[in-house]
């Protein structure tokens, strides 16, 4: 059983990625190759995720927002297995997609 810091009890909630779209795509001198999309349990959704290509290879950046001195994520995973979660879903589906053309609200 879990706790609440309240000492409440609750049931353990097992989250599931019900559904992941990816968007593609190649824009030179970019290291984001993809955007995506997933949905949460049929119920809630994460929107635009991007994939990056770093120097060890691909992963994700959650959305973030500008503020002073950088960014700050609007929602990201609170644990590892979560985030791996995520970036294993993001990633197959990734693989599986297609190149499209970039728009031009696709930039860094």
């Amino acid at each position: 059983m879990m706790y609440t810091e309240h000492g409440v009890q609750k049931e353990e909630l097992h989250m599931k990625i019900t559904s992941v779209d990816v968007r593609r795509f190649e824009k030179e001198g970019s290291r984001m190759k993809g955007r995506a999309t997933v949905q949460l349990d049929d119920c809630f959704v994460v929107r635009d995720i991007r994939i990056i290509d770093g120097d060890n290879g691909l992963f994700i950046a959650m959305p973030s927002k500008k503020v002073p001195g950088g960014h700050r994520d609007i929602a990201h995973p609170i644990n590892r297995e979560t985030r791996k979660m995520f970036e294993d879903a993001i990633l197959e589906a990734y693989e599986k997609a297609e190149v499209e053309e970039p728009t031009s609200s696709e930039e860094e």
